[in-house]
């Protein structure tokens, strides 16, 4: 995995069949371009599944298409302003799959009344490396003496000698 540079996309889509691959294709070039193929299956796995739902429930064929990376996890979200389209009703079955292939979703409400259906996908790495702990190495300290650690009697010349120094130099 690359070193996480965060990323954003945004794409306004007018929902209908033909443009269900094209979307996905769109936000799987982008994936690649981020250095996340790993991601790209999942991510156009339920995009599909989200705009087939919207294609065939909603009015208003139009919705929002949002990609963030954050360097740990991919969020796509689904903006739409249909308020006919109730995904606890319409919804149910796709949500249910979306919920099964993702780390995490959700659907909410905005100021607007819009709703946003999100899901998300954790980065994983190739290959599972077990941490091992490891003897801490021995410090500096342990194996150098330190002033403060020799008894003063060693660091201090004994009274006469400083006398005799100071004799001895007039």
């Amino acid at each position: 995995m690359k070193t996480a540079v965060p990323c954003y996309y945004h794409l306004d889509v007018e929902v209908s069949p033909e443009r269900v691959g094209q979307v996905s294709r769109i936000l799987a070039a982008h994936l690649r371009y981020w250095g996340l193929d790993n991601l790209a299956d999942p991510v156009c796995r339920g995009t599909e599944m989200l705009l087939r739902a919207i294609e065939e429930h909603a009015n208003d064929k139009h919705t929002s298409i949002e990609m963030w990376w954050n360097g740990q996890h991919l969020i796509t979200a689904f903006g739409d302003d249909d308020p006919d389209l109730r995904p606890d009703q319409d919804l149910r079955g796709c949500l249910a799959d979306i919920a099964a292939m993702s780390d995490g979703w959700g659907c909410c409400a905005s100021d607007t009344g819009s709703k946003i259906i999100w899901f998300s996908q954790r980065a994983r790495t190739g290959q599972r490396v077990l941490l091992v702990p490891t003897a801490p190495a021995p410090m500096l300290r342990q194996d150098l003496q330190v002033p403060r650690e020799e008894p003063v009697a060693v660091l201090a010349a004994p009274a006469g000698a400083a006398d005799d120094a100071l004799e001895g130099s007039r």
